[in-house]
């Protein structure tokens, strides 16, 4: 860094640690009911069960709502945390649709600080890892957690999603690249592509963009997924790890808003539940409501047409950086930016076959097929696909293959060495992120974006506020799916009460553009932000800089998102 990029990171971190103190000693939380409406019914048993994430959960025995410590009227009065969380209850005498009463609570606009404290310093510092935790610290401050490590670092990590990260992403998939480099199989995949397919950039591109399409699960998995199979043969073509990042994060998750046979309507649909809107009424209901109002989803069209462009070499809409990485590479023949610290080890870049082996592109496919066929069988079979085990069952493959033709143990374990070290950096920046996340949503800032909207706004500009809100949510916690838990069940109603006070004649059609402003935002923010695991993933799976990634993704997204704004306000003026 700079001796100015030194100034003001340690001006941004000491800002962040005063103001954290700041808030902590002289403003209240502000208690907020938040109320969320599940489908409830009676199982085998007897019980008033409602789903989430796929399984039964009982709900109890719930209160009349006036009852209720949790309400709005006993929350305004309180001086301390309520000892109670969230209760069932039901309003107005409805027995048939109870509703689960939660206290939020929020900070303000204050909320938000640690999370722009730590995309300020990725932007200022480059240095993710300073930036995550700085944030992090931020955040305990301002809860009065000041044992970072044990109050906020270890209760964050030994989770289930922490346990993942470091399963999959690290011993897993560390371990697949770590032997793909012991054994050449990588390289030798390249070498394929490029003797029979792949004639250029363009070329590399298109096969980039056309596999992000095919694997339209979305999110992490395709990141992984497809970035890891495309970088060989990117590289030897000379496509920027920029475009190439790009490509691959923005054919992620926008097309799992698109082609959505995956497990996104199964989990939205639990949080869109309003009573009395007969087309929400059953989960299939909601299933078909998802899919009916897919021509509505501007922005995962227009990112997916995006990358398609510039898979073409249709650089107009691609901004300045991008444009600059793409000459650099076609010119020079450097895929990073000079100054690039890509979060991805050398040694993964690197092949270190042994004497007399002698790699085949089929020890790259035939892992990958593996990991595809056990994905698509399990999601088939179970509903939701079984990554671990897809994963696990091409690394086994990958130390089978190399094993049957004469590698050694000692080879095999150095390969796995080779690649849990170069995932290690881009492990610990995941597992920051989730508790950063974490932490963001803990303070409220959602909650408080959430609450600042109102009934009295026009219909038509409501889709546009959704999607600027779910944008800012996403892109500070760094999740899409978490800001779909959050907006959801607070903007549902809103839509609902917003077209029945207009008197619209098509209330339905209204609510489907309101509900893509929200899914389409949410996807934009988690894609463009910093502390994103898909973001994180796809600079890791294509050796980009993280920073070089998000400075060059977000003028192309942003034009997508915009346009797709534009839309949204049309649409719901003309078909409402």
């Amino acid at each position: 860094m700079s001796k100015m990029q030194n100034i003001l990171t340690l001006v941004c971190i000491i800002f962040g640690l005063i103001a954290g103190l700041w808030v902590n000693f002289n403003l209240s939380a502000s208690w907020v009911e938040s109320r969320l409406q599940y489908q409830t019914f009676e199982n085998a048993q007897g019980q008033i069960v409602y789903i989430s994430r796929g399984k039964e959960q009982a709900i109890g025995t719930p209160v009349a709502y006036q009852d209720s410590p949790l309400r709005q009227r006993n929350l305004d009065t309180l001086t301390e945390a309520p000892t109670l969380k969230q209760q069932w209850v039901i309003l107005d005498g409805d027995n048939t649709n109870p509703i689960l009463l939660k206290a939020d609570y929020h900070y303000g606009i204050w909320s938000l600080l640690p999370a722009f404290i730590a995309i300020a310093l990725c932007l200022i510092s480059r240095e993710p890892l300073l930036a995550l935790f700085s944030g992090i610290v931020v955040g305990g401050f301002m809860i009065g957690k000041f044992d970072i490590s044990a109050d906020i670092l270890i209760p964050n990590m030994a989770t289930a999603d922490a346990a993942s990260i470091l399963i999959l992403y690290l011993w897993l998939l560390g371990g697949l690249m770590g032997i793909w480099a012991k054994t050449g199989a990588a390289a030798a995949f390249a070498e394929m592509m490029s003797r029979r397919f792949v004639k250029g950039p363009r070329s590399a591109k298109l096969v980039t963009w056309m596999l992000g399409v095919l694997f339209f699960q979305g999110g992490t998995m395709s990141t992984v997924l497809v970035g890891t199979t495309v970088k060989p043969m990117a590289d030897k073509a000379n496509v920027s790890h920029e475009e190439l990042s790009y490509v691959v994060d923005s054919t992620a998750s926008p097309i799992a808003s698109v082609i959505a046979f995956n497990a996104w309507p199964a989990y939205i649909q639990t949080f869109i539940f309003v009573p009395g809107v007969a087309f929400l009424a059953t989960e299939a209901d909601r299933i078909q409501f998802f899919f009916s109002s897919i021509p509505f989803s501007f922005y995962g069209i227009f990112a997916v047409v995006g990358t398609l462009l510039l898979s073409l070499e249709f650089t107009r809409f691609s901004g300045r950086p991008m444009q600059k990485a793409i000459a650099r590479a076609r010119l020079t023949g450097q895929l990073d930016a000079p100054n690039a610290a890509p979060i991805s080890a050398k040694e993964l870049r690197q092949v270190d076959t042994p004497a007399g082996y002698f790699p085949h592109w089929l020890e790259f496919v035939l892992p990958l097929v593996s990991l595809i066929l056990v994905a698509v069988l399990t999601f088939v079979l179970t509903g939701s696909p079984q990554i671990h085990w897809a994963f696990g069952a091409a690394l086994f493959l990958a130390i089978a293959m190399a094993m049957g033709k004469g590698m050694g143990l000692r080879g095999i374990l150095e390969g796995l060495g080779t690649g849990w070290k170069g995932v290690v950096v881009a492990s610990v920046i995941l597992m920051l992120a989730i508790t950063i996340g974490a932490v963001s949503k803990q303070l409220g800032g959602g909650i408080y974006l959430v609450e600042l909207l109102g009934e009295e706004l026009p219909y038509w500009i409501l889709p546009m506020v959704l999607q600027l809100l779910t944008i800012v949510i996403a892109f500070s916690t760094g999740t899409s799916w978490g800001t779909y838990a959050i907006a959801f069940p607070l903007a549902m109603p809103l839509m609902w009460i917003i077209a029945q006070n207009e008197m619209l004649a098509n209330p339905e059609v209204f609510m489907m553009i309101c509900f893509a402003a929200v899914l389409n935002g949410s996807v934009f923010g988690d894609q463009c932000s910093p502390i994103s695991d898909t973001t994180i993933l796809s600079s890791m799976t294509t050796g980009c800089d993280l920073m070089d990634h998000v400075k060059t993704q977000i003028i192309p997204a942003s034009y997508a998102a915009i346009l797709a704004g534009i839309l949204w306000t049309l649409s719901a003026l003309i078909f409402s």
